[in-house]
């Protein structure tokens, strides 16, 4: 890694060039695509154990990997299961809400610690079943997080006063956790560059469809049953999706890459990751990034219905324009970007446009334009929203480039800075009340500056395209 001196042998930083130096020939006989290819045993930031495997040649493709990547569509699926089990998880439950407050005979704000409580187990759950994974493999702490989520959700159908189902709803969210950490570590360990670019970008159309349909489901289902109902089928999914998990997901890290060493190795392993500069850079970007869409998801209800006056279905129809741009755009990075613009490139976009957004959305609900209606301020939020599709498959992608030794740590580093500094932004888009919409401009704002500076001042996306168009072709500088 550049922080340690040592030069890398995995594919450029922006997605182009060779896997490893002699590895393209021997690929191409073996009908395998270079792109796609375990990344070769070498030096990894400090702290992170390196494999003893020969750093000339491509480390050995993990039991099963070979037929994961023919079974594209499937395993496809799979992990977009995975990835949107969480927010199924959070917002199937949202039209529910009143229900529960009513039936456990418990205060709203004692209800809404139920929301919480899911939202920090899938935060800090991640810093434990990332490490695991790059211990033990990815299936044995998939399948015990999935099990454990089914007994958390099930408990949850059944909970008794509101303290209990809040202490299910935590213990749902830190299993929960496990789908989302190791889906970015599988991806990892089965692409690297251009392939792993527009496969994060193919997980965005699954994920961002989830947040849509989620309250759709939640609210058919309270037609026919109670609140306890949305449990009992979302322990159905957690079963079926467990099933599949078991049957159709092979083992994507072999024994030769996996570390040893319990919780003090995770913790020096976590130590260097943080390390490498522009790992963190790309890290903090992501999670900047993602608190101006907590900070969106937020305040909308508010924004738009209190203070513009729409109709809840106005409003939905909104949230649900809003994310479909941000899919859109999504696939329009997988399909059309990633392989012929660099990624720093296109995140560079990315973050600007979100910058861009954020300040006129200020200025509108500033006043600067006098009194604007509801069409100039949802047009701001959708190419706000929009630009995310741009920015958050890259910051993963290139995080996850400089890791290939401790994927599922990073995975868990890159999704607990998300939620965490997601929670933060959230709760600030409120501080001056309902009827004004100036804080959530400002913490967006506020988030999409900081975010564009971490990127430009730890990423130093320049000096890597210098080293791309000078150097011996690996896309970063050693410097870097």
């Amino acid at each position: 890694m550049p922080e340690s001196g040592q030069k890398t042998t995995r594919g450029n930083i922006d997605g182009t060039g060779p896997v490893a130096p002699d590895a393209p020939g021997a690929l191409a006989a073996a009908g395998v695509p270079a792109a796609t290819v375990g990344l070769p045993a070498t030096a990894g930031p400090a702290g992170i154990p390196a494999a003893t495997a020969d750093p000339a040649a491509p480390a050995p493709a993990a039991p099963g990997v070979t037929a994961a990547r023919r079974a594209g569509l499937l395993v496809t699926l799979v992990l977009g299961g995975l990835t949107a089990l969480p927010p199924l998880s959070m917002d199937m439950y949202l039209p529910a809400l009143p229900e529960v407050t009513g039936a456990l005979g418990a205060p709203a704000a004692t209800i809404q610690l139920t929301l919480t409580a899911c939202l920090a187990g899938m935060a800090l759950g991640q810093l434990v079943v990332g490490p695991m994974s790059d211990k033990w493999g990815r299936r044995r702490p998939l399948l015990a997080g999935m099990v454990v989520y089914v007994l958390a959700t099930a408990a949850c159908a059944l909970a008794p006063t509101a303290e209990a189902l809040i202490g299910f709803r935590l213990l749902q969210g830190l299993a929960g956790a496990a789908g989302i950490v190791i889906a970015r570590a599988v991806v990892r360990d089965l692409y690297d560059g251009v392939e792993m670019a527009r496969f994060f970008s193919t997980l965005m159309l699954i994920s961002g469809v989830a947040p849509i349909v989620a309250p759709l489901i939640g609210g058919q289902i309270l037609r026919i049953t109670d609140w306890r109902g949305v449990f009992h089928v979302l322990t159905g999914v957690g079963v079926l999706l467990t099933l599949v998990v078991h049957r159709f997901l092979a083992e994507t890290l072999p024994p030769e890459r996996r570390h040893e060493g319990g919780v003090g190795q995770a913790l020096r392993t976590m130590r260097g990751l943080l390390a490498d500069r522009v790992f963190t850079g790309y890290t903090l970007t992501g999670g900047l990034a993602f608190a101006v869409l907590f900070a969106y998801i937020s305040a909308s209800p508010f924004v738009v219905q209190e203070i513009y006056g729409a109709s809840p279905q106005t409003f939905s129809l909104l949230f649900g324009l809003n994310s479909v741009g941000l899919v859109i755009v999504g696939q329009i990075n997988g399909k059309l970007l990633v392989g012929r613009v660099s990624l720093d490139k296109v995140l560079g976009w990315g973050l600007g446009t979100i910058l861009l957004a954020a300040i006129a959305l200020l200025l509108m609900t500033g006043g600067a334009f006098g009194e604007v209606g509801l069409v100039p301020v949802a047009a701001g939020l959708f190419v706000l929203m929009s630009a995310m599709g741009l920015a958050m498959p890259n910051t993963n992608a290139q995080a996850l480039m400089r890791t290939p030794h401790a994927a599922g740590s990073a995975s868990a580093l890159l999704g607990t800075t998300s939620f965490l500094v997601g929670a933060v932004a959230s709760p600030l888009v409120g501080i001056a009340g309902e009827h004004t919409a100036v804080p959530m401009a400002v913490v967006q704002l506020t988030c999409a500056a900081l975010a564009l500076a971490c990127f430009l001042g730890l990423c130093r996306p320049w000096r890597k395209t210098a080293a791309g168009s000078a150097g011996p072709g690996n896309g970063q500088d050693p410097a870097a």
